[in-house]
Protein backbone atom coordinates (compact mmCIF):
# COMPACT_ATOMS: atom_id res chain seq x y z
CA UNK A 1 0.00 0.00 0.00
CA UNK A 2 1.44 3.36 -1.17
CA UNK A 3 1.77 6.29 1.45
CA UNK A 4 1.15 9.44 -1.00
CA UNK A 5 2.45 13.07 0.55
CA UNK A 6 1.09 16.44 -0.60
CA UNK A 7 2.59 18.76 -3.24
CA UNK A 8 2.59 22.09 -1.25
CA UNK A 9 4.92 24.86 -2.54
CA UNK A 10 7.48 22.02 -4.28
CA UNK A 11 7.78 19.55 -1.27
CA UNK A 12 5.95 16.40 -0.77
CA UNK A 13 4.99 16.70 2.72
CA UNK A 14 2.79 15.19 5.22
CA UNK A 15 -0.69 16.52 6.94
CA UNK A 16 0.63 19.03 10.02
CA UNK A 17 -2.03 16.98 12.00
CA UNK A 18 -0.17 13.49 10.75
CA UNK A 19 -3.25 12.56 10.17
CA UNK A 20 -4.35 10.21 6.77
CA UNK A 21 -7.27 8.49 4.99
CA UNK A 22 -7.73 5.67 3.18
CA UNK A 23 -7.91 5.89 -1.10
CA UNK A 24 -9.85 2.46 -2.05
CA UNK A 25 -10.76 0.69 -5.65
CA UNK A 26 -14.95 1.22 -6.05
CA UNK A 27 -14.84 -1.86 -8.54
CA UNK A 28 -12.64 -4.37 -5.83
CA UNK A 29 -12.83 -2.33 -2.36
CA UNK A 30 -8.85 -2.99 -2.61
CA UNK A 31 -6.73 -0.08 -0.44
CA UNK A 32 -4.47 1.58 -3.29
CA UNK A 33 -2.72 3.90 -0.64
CA UNK A 34 -3.03 6.54 2.05
CA UNK A 35 -2.75 10.31 1.58
CA UNK A 36 -2.81 13.03 3.88
CA UNK A 37 -5.70 14.29 5.52
CA UNK A 38 -4.54 18.19 5.66
CA UNK A 39 -6.44 20.70 7.79
CA UNK A 40 -6.20 24.63 8.14
CA UNK A 41 -2.62 24.86 8.67
CA UNK A 42 -1.88 22.98 5.32
CA UNK A 43 -4.31 24.98 3.43
CA UNK A 44 -2.58 27.94 5.03
CA UNK A 45 0.97 27.03 4.33
CA UNK A 46 -0.37 25.96 0.74
CA UNK A 47 -1.85 29.63 -0.36
CA UNK A 48 0.87 31.29 0.50
CA UNK A 49 2.95 29.43 -1.16
CA UNK A 50 0.99 30.06 -4.24
CA UNK A 51 0.76 33.60 -3.41
CA UNK A 52 4.83 33.45 -3.66
CA UNK A 53 4.55 31.63 -6.57
CA UNK A 54 2.19 33.88 -8.39
CA UNK A 55 4.70 36.10 -8.84
CA UNK A 56 7.30 33.34 -10.06
CA UNK A 57 5.18 32.10 -12.66
CA UNK A 58 3.17 35.76 -13.54
CA UNK A 59 6.59 37.36 -14.23
CA UNK A 60 7.36 34.62 -16.74
CA UNK A 61 6.73 35.74 -20.61
CA UNK A 62 4.02 34.94 -22.20
CA UNK A 63 5.85 32.40 -24.69
CA UNK A 64 7.39 30.68 -21.18
CA UNK A 65 3.96 29.82 -19.83
CA UNK A 66 3.13 28.56 -23.30
CA UNK A 67 6.01 26.65 -23.36
CA UNK A 68 6.08 24.70 -20.08
CA UNK A 69 2.06 24.15 -20.85
CA UNK A 70 3.30 22.18 -24.03
CA UNK A 71 5.86 20.39 -22.13
CA UNK A 72 2.89 19.20 -19.36
CA UNK A 73 1.03 18.26 -23.18
CA UNK A 74 4.43 16.57 -24.41
CA UNK A 75 4.88 14.76 -21.27
CA UNK A 76 1.20 13.41 -21.24
CA UNK A 77 1.47 12.67 -24.70
CA UNK A 78 4.73 10.46 -24.25
CA UNK A 79 4.26 9.29 -20.57
CA UNK A 80 0.03 9.35 -20.02
CA UNK A 81 -0.68 6.03 -19.74
CA UNK A 82 2.20 5.30 -17.70
CA UNK A 83 1.58 8.26 -15.05
CA UNK A 84 -2.27 8.19 -15.40
CA UNK A 85 -4.00 4.85 -16.66
CA UNK A 86 -3.97 1.81 -13.83
CA UNK A 87 -4.88 5.19 -11.09
CA UNK A 88 -7.72 5.87 -13.14
CA UNK A 89 -8.72 2.75 -13.77
CA UNK A 90 -8.75 1.78 -9.90
CA UNK A 91 -9.20 5.16 -8.16
CA UNK A 92 -12.09 6.33 -10.22
CA UNK A 93 -13.62 3.02 -11.67
CA UNK A 94 -13.23 4.18 -15.22
CA UNK A 95 -12.79 1.46 -18.24
CA UNK A 96 -9.91 1.52 -20.01
CA UNK A 97 -11.31 2.75 -22.72
CA UNK A 98 -12.69 6.36 -20.63
CA UNK A 99 -9.45 6.68 -19.17
CA UNK A 100 -7.70 6.69 -22.64
CA UNK A 101 -10.42 9.06 -23.68
CA UNK A 102 -9.17 11.18 -20.68
CA UNK A 103 -5.43 10.62 -20.96
CA UNK A 104 -5.90 11.95 -24.61
CA UNK A 105 -8.22 15.00 -23.81
CA UNK A 106 -5.61 15.88 -21.36
CA UNK A 107 -3.37 16.41 -24.03
CA UNK A 108 -5.72 18.45 -26.22
CA UNK A 109 -6.98 20.80 -23.28
CA UNK A 110 -2.95 21.47 -22.48
CA UNK A 111 -2.19 21.98 -25.80
CA UNK A 112 -4.87 24.77 -26.51
CA UNK A 113 -4.47 26.62 -22.61
CA UNK A 114 -0.58 27.00 -24.03
CA UNK A 115 -2.16 28.69 -26.89
CA UNK A 116 -4.32 31.10 -24.64
CA UNK A 117 -1.42 32.18 -22.84
CA UNK A 118 -0.73 34.58 -25.84
CA UNK A 119 -3.87 35.55 -26.23
CA UNK A 120 -5.10 38.08 -23.69
CA UNK A 121 -5.95 40.84 -25.45
CA UNK A 122 -7.20 44.02 -24.53
CA UNK A 123 -8.55 46.78 -26.76
CA UNK A 124 -8.83 50.15 -27.26
CA UNK A 125 -11.17 52.92 -27.38
CA UNK A 126 -12.14 56.15 -28.19
CA UNK A 127 -12.48 59.47 -26.11
CA UNK A 128 -13.81 62.69 -26.94
CA UNK A 129 -11.15 64.76 -25.17
CA UNK A 130 -8.21 64.13 -28.39
CA UNK A 131 -5.56 64.32 -26.03
CA UNK A 132 -6.35 61.67 -23.59
CA UNK A 133 -6.34 57.74 -24.62
CA UNK A 134 -8.29 54.84 -23.15
CA UNK A 135 -6.71 51.06 -22.95
CA UNK A 136 -7.99 47.85 -21.67
CA UNK A 137 -5.88 45.17 -20.01
CA UNK A 138 -6.18 41.67 -18.83
CA UNK A 139 -4.18 41.01 -15.48
CA UNK A 140 -4.71 37.65 -13.96
CA UNK A 141 -6.65 37.36 -10.43
CA UNK A 142 -3.86 35.62 -8.54
CA UNK A 143 -4.64 32.43 -6.35
CA UNK A 144 -7.53 30.28 -7.63
CA UNK A 145 -8.58 27.61 -5.77
CA UNK A 146 -9.41 24.43 -7.22
CA UNK A 147 -11.84 21.67 -6.31
CA UNK A 148 -12.18 19.26 -8.32
CA UNK A 149 -14.93 16.12 -9.08
CA UNK A 150 -13.97 12.54 -8.94
CA UNK A 151 -16.04 11.52 -11.87
CA UNK A 152 -13.54 12.58 -14.93
CA UNK A 153 -10.63 13.33 -12.15
CA UNK A 154 -7.50 13.94 -15.16
CA UNK A 155 -9.80 15.58 -18.34
CA UNK A 156 -11.81 18.08 -15.43
CA UNK A 157 -8.69 18.84 -13.70
CA UNK A 158 -6.78 19.29 -16.58
CA UNK A 159 -9.29 21.97 -18.06
CA UNK A 160 -10.17 23.55 -14.59
CA UNK A 161 -6.19 24.20 -13.96
CA UNK A 162 -4.49 24.71 -17.35
CA UNK A 163 -6.80 27.53 -18.49
CA UNK A 164 -5.94 29.47 -15.65
CA UNK A 165 -2.32 28.78 -15.57
CA UNK A 166 -2.14 30.40 -19.18
CA UNK A 167 -3.79 33.55 -17.88
CA UNK A 168 -0.78 33.65 -15.42
CA UNK A 169 -2.60 32.59 -11.62
CA UNK A 170 -1.17 30.09 -9.72
CA UNK A 171 -3.65 27.36 -7.98
CA UNK A 172 -3.77 25.22 -5.04
CA UNK A 173 -5.60 22.00 -6.12
CA UNK A 174 -8.28 20.39 -3.67
CA UNK A 175 -9.14 17.05 -5.19
CA UNK A 176 -12.06 14.69 -4.13
CA UNK A 177 -11.13 12.96 -1.49
CA UNK A 178 -12.22 10.00 -3.77
CA UNK A 179 -9.59 10.19 -6.15
CA UNK A 180 -6.46 12.22 -4.65
CA UNK A 181 -3.83 10.09 -6.50
CA UNK A 182 -4.58 11.08 -10.05
CA UNK A 183 -4.83 15.03 -8.70
CA UNK A 184 -0.97 14.28 -7.43
CA UNK A 185 -0.16 12.66 -10.15
CA UNK A 186 -0.61 15.66 -12.10
CA UNK A 187 0.73 18.33 -9.53
CA UNK A 188 3.70 16.29 -10.67
CA UNK A 189 3.57 16.75 -13.74
CA UNK A 190 3.00 20.24 -13.85
CA UNK A 191 6.52 20.37 -11.73
CA UNK A 192 7.96 18.35 -14.13
CA UNK A 193 7.07 20.71 -17.14
CA UNK A 194 8.83 23.64 -15.64
CA UNK A 195 5.55 25.45 -13.93
CA UNK A 196 7.12 27.19 -10.81
CA UNK A 197 7.10 24.91 -7.55
CA UNK A 198 5.26 27.23 -5.50
CA UNK A 199 2.73 28.09 -8.20
CA UNK A 200 1.01 24.72 -7.74
CA UNK A 201 -0.02 22.97 -4.23
CA UNK A 202 -2.49 19.76 -4.21
CA UNK A 203 -3.79 19.31 -0.73
CA UNK A 204 -5.76 16.31 -0.36
CA UNK A 205 -8.66 15.85 2.58
CA UNK A 206 -12.60 16.20 3.07
CA UNK A 207 -14.93 19.06 2.13
CA UNK A 208 -15.34 20.46 5.89
CA UNK A 209 -11.60 20.24 7.63
CA UNK A 210 -9.79 21.35 3.58
CA UNK A 211 -12.12 22.16 0.80
CA UNK A 212 -14.18 24.52 3.35
CA UNK A 213 -10.49 26.06 4.68
CA UNK A 214 -9.16 26.85 1.41
CA UNK A 215 -12.50 28.06 -0.01
CA UNK A 216 -12.53 30.85 2.75
CA UNK A 217 -9.06 31.58 2.95
CA UNK A 218 -8.42 35.22 2.62
CA UNK A 219 -5.59 34.69 0.11
CA UNK A 220 -7.84 33.26 -2.23
CA UNK A 221 -9.43 35.07 -5.24
CA UNK A 222 -10.69 32.59 -7.08
CA UNK A 223 -12.55 29.82 -6.84
CA UNK A 224 -13.17 27.03 -9.30
CA UNK A 225 -15.61 24.05 -8.69
CA UNK A 226 -16.87 21.24 -10.56
CA UNK A 227 -19.02 19.49 -8.78
CA UNK A 228 -22.79 18.97 -6.82
CA UNK A 229 -25.41 22.12 -6.75
CA UNK A 230 -25.80 21.69 -3.11
CA UNK A 231 -21.76 22.01 -3.01
CA UNK A 232 -21.87 24.77 -5.51
CA UNK A 233 -24.40 26.90 -3.69
CA UNK A 234 -22.74 27.05 -0.58
CA UNK A 235 -19.43 27.78 -2.47
CA UNK A 236 -21.49 30.60 -4.37
CA UNK A 237 -22.92 32.12 -1.13
CA UNK A 238 -19.46 31.83 0.54
CA UNK A 239 -17.76 33.66 -2.70
CA UNK A 240 -20.06 36.29 -2.85
CA UNK A 241 -20.06 36.71 1.26
CA UNK A 242 -16.03 37.68 0.20
CA UNK A 243 -16.46 39.32 -3.15
CA UNK A 244 -14.53 36.73 -4.72
CA UNK A 245 -14.97 35.70 -8.60
CA UNK A 246 -16.00 31.77 -8.73
CA UNK A 247 -16.61 29.61 -11.80
CA UNK A 248 -18.60 27.01 -11.03
CA UNK A 249 -19.82 23.80 -13.37
CA UNK A 250 -22.34 22.18 -11.19
CA UNK A 251 -24.75 19.43 -11.80
CA UNK A 252 -27.45 18.49 -15.00
CA UNK A 253 -30.38 16.55 -15.73
CA UNK A 254 -29.75 17.00 -19.32
CA UNK A 255 -32.19 15.98 -21.65
CA UNK A 256 -31.87 14.39 -25.26
CA UNK A 257 -35.10 14.98 -27.29
CA UNK A 258 -35.82 11.84 -29.97
CA UNK A 259 -38.11 13.63 -33.08
CA UNK A 260 -39.87 11.46 -35.20
CA UNK A 261 -37.70 11.29 -38.22
CA UNK A 262 -35.13 10.03 -35.91
CA UNK A 263 -34.21 6.34 -37.19
CA UNK A 264 -35.17 4.68 -33.09
CA UNK A 265 -32.74 1.78 -33.39
CA UNK A 266 -29.45 4.30 -33.75
CA UNK A 267 -31.27 6.78 -31.58
CA UNK A 268 -31.17 4.35 -28.98
CA UNK A 269 -27.82 3.67 -29.33
CA UNK A 270 -26.87 7.25 -29.17
CA UNK A 271 -29.59 7.35 -26.03
CA UNK A 272 -27.63 4.05 -24.16
CA UNK A 273 -24.06 5.37 -24.72
CA UNK A 274 -25.23 9.54 -23.83
CA UNK A 275 -26.28 7.94 -19.99
CA UNK A 276 -24.78 4.20 -19.26
CA UNK A 277 -21.09 5.75 -20.46
CA UNK A 278 -19.10 5.65 -16.75
CA UNK A 279 -22.26 4.52 -15.28
CA UNK A 280 -24.04 7.79 -15.56
CA UNK A 281 -21.08 9.89 -13.68
CA UNK A 282 -21.60 12.40 -16.44
CA UNK A 283 -22.63 15.57 -15.45
CA UNK A 284 -23.91 16.17 -18.90
CA UNK A 285 -25.19 12.59 -19.52
CA UNK A 286 -28.96 12.36 -21.09
CA UNK A 287 -31.31 11.41 -17.41
CA UNK A 288 -34.30 12.21 -18.97
CA UNK A 289 -35.27 11.53 -23.23
CA UNK A 290 -38.16 13.07 -24.53
CA UNK A 291 -39.70 11.26 -27.78
CA UNK A 292 -42.23 11.85 -30.17
CA UNK A 293 -44.81 9.74 -29.79
CA UNK A 294 -45.00 8.17 -33.45
CA UNK A 295 -41.43 6.18 -32.72
CA UNK A 296 -42.19 6.28 -28.86
CA UNK A 297 -42.96 2.65 -29.13
CA UNK A 298 -40.03 1.23 -31.32
CA UNK A 299 -37.80 3.38 -29.59
CA UNK A 300 -38.20 2.17 -26.30
CA UNK A 301 -37.94 -1.35 -27.32
CA UNK A 302 -34.87 -0.29 -28.94
CA UNK A 303 -33.54 1.03 -25.65
CA UNK A 304 -34.51 -1.80 -23.60
CA UNK A 305 -32.58 -3.97 -25.73
CA UNK A 306 -29.47 -1.82 -25.66
CA UNK A 307 -29.09 -1.42 -22.21
CA UNK A 308 -29.71 -5.37 -21.29
CA UNK A 309 -27.13 -5.52 -23.93
CA UNK A 310 -24.22 -3.47 -22.66
CA UNK A 311 -20.90 -5.40 -21.53
CA UNK A 312 -19.78 -5.80 -18.08
CA UNK A 313 -16.80 -7.11 -17.08
CA UNK A 314 -13.24 -6.46 -16.09
CA UNK A 315 -12.61 -2.11 -16.34
CA UNK A 316 -9.35 -3.52 -18.39
CA UNK A 317 -11.40 -5.62 -21.11
CA UNK A 318 -12.00 -3.27 -24.15
CA UNK A 319 -15.46 -4.78 -23.92
CA UNK A 320 -16.73 -3.23 -21.14
CA UNK A 321 -18.78 -0.31 -21.22
CA UNK A 322 -19.59 0.22 -17.19
CA UNK A 323 -18.47 -0.23 -14.71
CA UNK A 324 -19.12 0.75 -10.53
CA UNK A 325 -20.58 3.85 -8.79
CA UNK A 326 -17.71 5.53 -6.84
CA UNK A 327 -19.31 4.55 -3.55
CA UNK A 328 -22.26 2.64 -1.31
CA UNK A 329 -23.46 5.89 -0.97
CA UNK A 330 -24.09 6.97 -4.89
CA UNK A 331 -25.54 3.69 -4.93
CA UNK A 332 -28.27 4.33 -2.39
CA UNK A 333 -28.95 7.46 -4.07
CA UNK A 334 -29.94 6.08 -7.12
CA UNK A 335 -31.90 3.38 -6.25
CA UNK A 336 -33.60 5.27 -3.91
CA UNK A 337 -34.69 7.69 -6.71
CA UNK A 338 -35.87 4.20 -8.81
CA UNK A 339 -37.79 3.26 -5.61
CA UNK A 340 -39.80 6.53 -5.69
CA UNK A 341 -40.49 6.70 -9.22
CA UNK A 342 -41.86 3.38 -9.62
CA UNK A 343 -44.02 4.18 -6.00
CA UNK A 344 -45.39 7.30 -7.98
CA UNK A 345 -46.07 4.80 -11.17
CA UNK A 346 -43.14 4.72 -13.24
CA UNK A 347 -42.70 2.01 -14.97
CA UNK A 348 -39.59 0.00 -14.59
CA UNK A 349 -38.52 -0.81 -18.14
CA UNK A 350 -35.38 -2.63 -16.98
CA UNK A 351 -32.12 -2.45 -14.58
CA UNK A 352 -33.56 -0.50 -11.39
CA UNK A 353 -31.41 -3.23 -9.11
CA UNK A 354 -27.62 -3.77 -8.16
CA UNK A 355 -25.88 -6.17 -10.72
CA UNK A 356 -22.75 -6.65 -8.15
CA UNK A 357 -20.63 -4.85 -5.69
CA UNK A 358 -21.38 -0.93 -6.51
CA UNK A 359 -22.54 -1.99 -9.86
CA UNK A 360 -26.10 -0.92 -10.84
CA UNK A 361 -27.77 -1.95 -13.77
CA UNK A 362 -28.31 -0.16 -16.65
CA UNK A 363 -31.82 1.37 -16.23
CA UNK A 364 -34.65 2.98 -17.73
CA UNK A 365 -37.52 4.21 -16.25
CA UNK A 366 -41.66 5.27 -18.52
CA UNK A 367 -42.81 7.95 -17.67
CA UNK A 368 -42.14 9.08 -14.15
CA UNK A 369 -44.09 11.64 -12.03
CA UNK A 370 -43.04 14.99 -13.23
CA UNK A 371 -42.29 15.52 -9.65
CA UNK A 372 -40.25 12.86 -8.90
CA UNK A 373 -36.52 13.14 -8.17
CA UNK A 374 -35.81 10.85 -11.04
CA UNK A 375 -37.04 13.62 -13.39
CA UNK A 376 -36.18 16.64 -11.18
CA UNK A 377 -32.63 16.02 -9.69
CA UNK A 378 -29.18 14.32 -11.07
CA UNK A 379 -29.14 10.86 -9.91
CA UNK A 380 -25.60 10.94 -10.86
CA UNK A 381 -25.99 6.74 -12.02
CA UNK A 382 -27.02 4.78 -14.89
CA UNK A 383 -30.50 5.76 -14.44
CA UNK A 384 -32.86 7.67 -16.94
CA UNK A 385 -36.62 8.57 -17.69
CA UNK A 386 -38.15 8.39 -21.01
CA UNK A 387 -41.83 10.36 -21.78
CA UNK A 388 -43.87 10.87 -24.67
CA UNK A 389 -44.52 13.88 -26.20
CA UNK A 390 -47.11 14.60 -28.80
CA UNK A 391 -44.93 17.05 -30.76
CA UNK A 392 -41.81 19.34 -30.82
CA UNK A 393 -43.49 22.04 -29.03
CA UNK A 394 -44.08 19.56 -26.34
CA UNK A 395 -40.67 18.39 -26.53
CA UNK A 396 -39.20 21.63 -25.62
CA UNK A 397 -41.43 22.35 -23.17
CA UNK A 398 -40.52 19.16 -21.74
CA UNK A 399 -36.85 19.79 -21.81
CA UNK A 400 -37.47 23.09 -20.37
CA UNK A 401 -39.08 21.48 -17.14
CA UNK A 402 -36.04 21.45 -15.20
CA UNK A 403 -33.84 23.83 -12.90
CA UNK A 404 -30.72 22.62 -14.44
CA UNK A 405 -29.27 24.11 -18.04
CA UNK A 406 -26.18 22.12 -18.46
CA UNK A 407 -26.05 20.32 -21.82
CA UNK A 408 -29.24 19.18 -24.01
CA UNK A 409 -29.07 17.38 -27.21
CA UNK A 410 -31.92 16.53 -30.28
CA UNK A 411 -32.10 13.52 -32.44
CA UNK A 412 -33.20 14.56 -35.94
CA UNK A 413 -32.43 14.84 -39.75
CA UNK A 414 -34.26 17.62 -40.14
CA UNK A 415 -31.36 20.48 -39.14
CA UNK A 416 -34.72 23.68 -39.40
CA UNK A 417 -36.29 21.72 -36.12
CA UNK A 418 -32.75 20.83 -34.77
CA UNK A 419 -31.76 24.76 -34.85
CA UNK A 420 -35.37 25.88 -33.58
CA UNK A 421 -35.34 23.06 -30.86
CA UNK A 422 -31.54 24.46 -29.82
CA UNK A 423 -32.59 27.93 -29.66
CA UNK A 424 -35.72 27.66 -27.61
CA UNK A 425 -33.97 24.98 -25.08
CA UNK A 426 -32.40 26.66 -22.07
CA UNK A 427 -29.42 25.46 -21.69
CA UNK A 428 -25.41 26.12 -21.81
CA UNK A 429 -25.23 23.47 -24.78
CA UNK A 430 -27.12 22.07 -27.03
CA UNK A 431 -25.91 19.28 -29.79
CA UNK A 432 -28.00 18.46 -32.88
CA UNK A 433 -27.35 14.47 -34.04
CA UNK A 434 -26.01 13.52 -31.19
CA UNK A 435 -26.19 12.80 -27.21
CA UNK A 436 -25.45 15.52 -24.86
CA UNK A 437 -21.86 14.91 -23.25
CA UNK A 438 -19.75 15.86 -25.80
CA UNK A 439 -16.09 17.81 -25.50
CA UNK A 440 -13.94 20.19 -26.69
CA UNK A 441 -10.88 22.41 -25.98
CA UNK A 442 -12.37 25.64 -27.42
CA UNK A 443 -16.02 25.21 -26.39
CA UNK A 444 -17.25 27.15 -23.63
CA UNK A 445 -19.20 24.61 -20.98
CA UNK A 446 -20.97 25.60 -18.60
CA UNK A 447 -24.77 25.88 -17.67
CA UNK A 448 -27.77 27.78 -16.69
CA UNK A 449 -30.02 27.63 -13.67
CA UNK A 450 -28.66 25.47 -11.19
CA UNK A 451 -26.08 23.77 -13.55
CA UNK A 452 -23.77 26.88 -12.68
CA UNK A 453 -21.91 30.26 -13.16
CA UNK A 454 -19.60 31.11 -15.68
CA UNK A 455 -17.58 28.72 -18.70
CA UNK A 456 -14.99 27.18 -19.17
CA UNK A 457 -12.98 26.11 -22.20
CA UNK A 458 -10.38 28.02 -24.90
CA UNK A 459 -10.29 31.85 -24.22
CA UNK A 460 -13.80 31.51 -22.60
CA UNK A 461 -11.46 30.23 -19.30
CA UNK A 462 -8.75 32.93 -19.44
CA UNK A 463 -11.11 35.46 -19.45
CA UNK A 464 -13.36 33.90 -16.78
CA UNK A 465 -9.40 33.91 -14.77
CA UNK A 466 -8.42 37.55 -15.91
CA UNK A 467 -9.32 41.09 -13.97
CA UNK A 468 -10.47 43.83 -16.90
CA UNK A 469 -8.50 46.99 -15.93
CA UNK A 470 -9.12 50.04 -17.70
CA UNK A 471 -6.11 52.51 -18.31
CA UNK A 472 -6.35 55.90 -19.36
CA UNK A 473 -3.91 58.79 -19.81
CA UNK A 474 -4.12 62.09 -20.67
CA UNK A 475 -1.13 62.57 -23.10
CA UNK A 476 -1.14 65.78 -23.58
CA UNK A 477 0.13 66.67 -20.38
CA UNK A 478 3.03 64.67 -20.22
CA UNK A 479 6.94 66.09 -20.57
CA UNK A 480 8.05 66.69 -23.78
Amino acid sequence: MENTKMLIGGDAVSAASGATFEVTAPASGAVLGQVPRAGATDVDRAVRAAARGFDDWYRLRPAEREAALLRAAELVAREGHERFLDTLIDESGSTVTKARGEIAYTVDLLRTAAGEARRLYGETFPNDDPRRISMVIREPLGVVAVVSPYNAPLSLLTKMCAFPLAAGNSLVIKPSEETPLTALAFGRLLLDAGVPPAAVSVVTGFGAECGAELINHPGVRCIALTGSTNTGIAVGQSALGRMRRMQLELGGKSALLVLRDADPQQAAKIAAQGIFTHAGQICMANSRIVVEREIYQPFIAALKAEAESLYLGDLRDERTVYGPLINARAVEKVLEHVREAVAGGAELLTGGELQQGLVVKPTVLLEPPRTCSAWREESFGPVTSVVAADDLEQAIELANDSEYGLSAAVLTHNLQWGLHAARRIASGAVHIGMHAFQSNALAPIGGVGLSGVGRSGGHYSTEEFTEVKWISADVGSLPR
